[in-house]
Formats: structure tokens, sequence, C-alpha cells
């Protein structure tokens, strides 16, 4: 049937068209059945709203999504057909029985989402049942590689291509760009593609383009690494996996990240980019999204499985998460303490250890015996340095760049300690929550930088934490979040005072 198009500015959870009464029966659909839609030698599937509200008989009403992917404007012709609902629609069903899907049923799942011929509530179904029924390695693995192909790969002249992947949970996690650097200055590749936060503090990506460019296009993140030996590029800013992000926008108001998708999503960007050895970062403690050893443990052993699925020699850190990495948290708090480090500051302690470890696994996975000490080495003489800085200057950054450069937010608020005792625990969550409400991430002064640490004696009126923000509105939204939610917890020595009943 030809119609003739409305434009609708609006943004839809699916994409949406709009029909009479009298045109959908024509057509033989009813409300939430599927159409699509031609023109230009394009198409797009969407779903069906009925009213007879905002268009007349013969035009139907199309949101400016697929406007613009049709290449049409109001007022132009179109061709609409009844659709089917697709194939994948029964895999999603057959995962909701518990039952094992193929290759193929992945792949038409995965293919269907990408091609927006699922709507949000299927998707949102499909999700479901992978957090409730999950699914076994082999399934991951097909799922991993469905997610690669519906994107670009990035196929290195250099090899081995060495990669590293932080789970996360844990704020001020800024280790990347100091293990980046000091795996570059030992002579191997890591091409770091790293996200922003989706509902932490700052992620990697946050706080490095506070200092350079993190929006590298293909290319130029090859022929960086290719030259300089690492890069700390933002993933979105190119075309890998880009299924991922369109599952994340389901996943992310649920409230739920299957184990299945995770580890699907993980890996399907570390196949894309070619890695040979990927070493994975799993922080663990209270609060995080891996909360006791043994579960970390069963993530090990499912990464290295799926490496061995998907060609790729993977080795697993389990590292403390039982509080924030460092003092720092929030973008230019943490870009200052991460590049301090790597000119030469000796604390915080737990970023240097951490980060120094973890770039020791790499070395040693690349051939270097004593990986530990050789990142220590390479670290305190400066060589890391250096080598962070010809990466910057590659991605556009400043060739004096200084951790001093990165001045937090103007509004400050000091946090005191209303009792004296010692620091038994600090909430990673309510750490967040203060950091966020003050703005964090997406206003890069913002943030709070701790100045006490678990296990550390404080006396009434010592400053445990500050809060920073860019405006005074947020400073105070911060200031009622850590007031209401407290995250140190600051006990004595004394537990409790038993004493004898007196006989009279």
């Amino acid at each position: 049937m030809k119609l003739i198009a409305r434009e609708v500015d609006a943004d839809a959870a699916d994409l949406a068209v709009m029909l009479t009464e009298a045109d959908a029966k024509a057509l033989g659909i009813k409300e939430n059945d599927r159409v699509r839609i031609e023109a230009n030698k394009e198409s797009a599937v969407a779903v069906v709203v009925i009213s007879d509200s905002f268009q007349k008989v013969g035009e139907i009403c199309v949101i400016d999504e697929i406007m613009r992917r049709l290449d049409i404007k109001d007022g132009d012709t179109v061709e609409v057909f009844f659709s089917a609902n697709p194939d994948s629609v029964r895999g999603i069903r057959k995962k909701m029985d518990n039952k094992k899907l193929s290759s193929d049923e992945i792949r038409g799942i995965v293919q269907d989402i990408v091609d927006s011929k699922l709507s949000k509530i299927e998707i949102s179904a499909w999700l479901t049942a992978l957090y409730i029924n999950g699914m076994d390695i082999e399934e991951i693995a097909a799922f991993t590689e469905a997610m690669v192909d519906t994107g670009d790969r990035i196929e290195f002249d250099r090899t081995p291509v060495f990669d590293f992947h932080s789970m996360g949970g844990v704020p001020g996690n800024k280790i990347t760009p100091i293990v980046v650097s000091i795996v570059a200055a030992a002579g191997l590749m890591l091409p770091k593609t790293s996200s922003r936060a989706i509902s932490s503090a700052c992620g990697t990506s946050d706080f490095v383009e506070t200092f350079c460019n993190v929006e590298l296009d293909a290319q130029t993140l090859k022929m960086i690494s290719e030259e300089v030996g690492g890069v700390f590029a933002w993933g979105g800013s190119m075309n890998i996996a880009p299924v991922d992000d369109m599952v994340i926008k389901v996943e992310h108001p649920l409230g739920i990240n299957p184990r299945a998708q995770m580890l699907a999503s993980i890996l399907s960007k570390k196949v894309a980019i070619g890695a040979t050895h990927l070493l994975v970062d799993i922080p663990t403690g209270k609060g995080t999204k891996v909360p006791t050893i043994e579960v970390a443990r069963a993530y090990a052993r499912d990464f290295m499985d799926l490496g061995e699925q998907l060609g790729i020699h993977i080795e697993c850190a389990i590292t403390y998460a039982d509080q924030p990495v460092g003092n720092a948290i929030g973008p230019k708090l943490e870009a200052r303490e991460c590049i301090s480090i790597l000119e030469g500051a000796k604390h915080p302690s737990s970023v240097i250890e951490k980060a120094c470890d973890l770039a020791g696994i790499i070395l040693e996975m690349g051939g270097i015996v004593n990986g530990a000490v050789k990142a220590r080495e390479l670290l305190d003489s400066g060589v890391a340095h250096k080598k962070f800085m010809e990466i910057v200057v590659a991605q556009g950054g400043r060739p004096d760049l200084s951790s001093k450069d990165l001045v937090p937010g103007e509004f400050v608020f000091d946090v005191t300690s209303s009792t004296a005792g010692y620091v038994h625990d600090i909430d990673n969550k309510n750490i967040v929550s203060i950091a966020k409400a003050a703005g964090a991430p997406s206003d890069k002064g913002a943030g709070i930088l701790l100045h006490r640490k678990k296990g550390q004696r404080v006396e009434v009126g010592d400053l445990l934490f500050q809060i920073y923000a860019d405006n005074e509105a947020k400073l105070q939204r911060a200031k009622d979040i850590a007031t209401r939610y407290r995250p140190f917890e600051i006990e004595g020595m004394l537990i409790k005072r038993v004493t004898a009943t007196k006989v009279r």
C-alpha cells in the first residue's frame, strides 16, 4: 500500500509508525503488529500504533529516525507492507524455556537486534531469559562471535596483540593508562579501548579525555598502536560490536546485567581488535559486581574457557576491591592522581601496586620474566612516563602535560569525623552516589578526594573526604547525599562492655 509520510519529531522506545484504523484494516494488521516501510531502495521495520487523531486516511506518521534511515521528507510517498514477526522471536522463547540455542539461532537474534526488527519488549525478554537461565560456554562463544560480526574488525600488521580489561565496579580504578604505558615501554603492543561510565562515577575514557582525545577511528587506533605501542581510546568512537551499545540501552533501565551478556560484551570487543593475549582484572569485594572470591573464581574459569573457544590466551587477576582504589574519584581528580604516579609520586600505594602487578602479568604473558619487578622498574625510572607522553601527544594532547594542569571543581566541601576511632568500612556504592550527585562524570571537575582509608585512626574533627563540584547547586546535592548515606563507618576498639550482675 502506498501512503504519504508525515514526519513526527519524537523519540520512541521502539521504531514506530502510526496508521489510521481504516489503513490498518486495509493492510490486515492490528495494534503492535509490524510493517515494513520502503523508499529509495531502503527499508525499515516498525511497530504499528493505530490512531485517527494525528493523520488522515492515506497517511502514515513516521518518527524522524525512520525518515533519516529512508532518506525521505514530510509528504514523500512510501510503500507499506505487513511484516511477520522475525524468526528470532522463537529463539527468544526457546531460551525462556531454558533450552540451548544453536549458533544460527543466536546469530539470528543478534542480527535482528541490529536491524531493529526486535522491539524493546522483545529485547528485554531476551535479556531476562539470559539473566534467569543463562548460557553455556559454547552458546556464549557463539554469542560473542555474532556480536563481533555486527561491526568492524581491526587487523594489525604487528603481533602479538595484548589487551587488558577490568570488570569494574570499584570506584577510583584509574590504573589503565599506567598499565598501558608500562607494557608499551617494555616493547609490547596494547591497543586499549575503554568505556565511559554507565552507572559509575567515572569510566576510563571519562578521565583520559580530560588530557587527550579519546575519540579515535579504527585506522588512527591501528596507526598509533603500531607506532607508539599503545592507545587510550574510547571504544564507542569505533564501529566495534555496535549491537552491544544497543542492548545496554535496554539493559540499563532493567537494572540487570546477565552473565552471558556481560561476558560476550567484553570479549566481542577483544576479538574485534584482534587481541591474542588478554588479562582480565576481576575487582572483588563488598559493593562491587563480584562480591566474593568464589564468584570471582567462577568468572575467571568462564573467561579462560571462552578464551580457548575464541582462540585468545586469557589470564585473570582477582583484585582487592573492598574500598576505592587510591584516593581520587571523578574525572579530573583521577587524571591528576594517575599522571602524578607516572611522574614519580609514591602514593597512593594501592594504585601503584595494582598497576604494577597487573602490568607485570601482561609482561610475563609476553615472555618477560619477573614481570611485576620489571614493571616497577619501568615506572620508577620514568621510562613509562616517557611512553605515556608519547601516547598522549599522538592522541592530540599537550607535550608539556603535567598532573598540576588537572584542577578539580572550585566548589569544595570538607566532610569531617564526628567520632574518634578507626575507619572500619568505606561503602563503595555510597561513595559513587555522592560523586555522581556532585556531577561526575559529565562535570569533569566533580568528584571525591578521600583523606582516610580503611584501618586508619581518626579523631573528632579529622578530615575524612572532600567533595568537589563545578557548581554550588550540585555541591549542595552531594552534601545532602553524604549526610544521608554516611559512606564512612568508624568504630573504636571497644566492641561491647560486659559486666557481672551484682548479687544482693
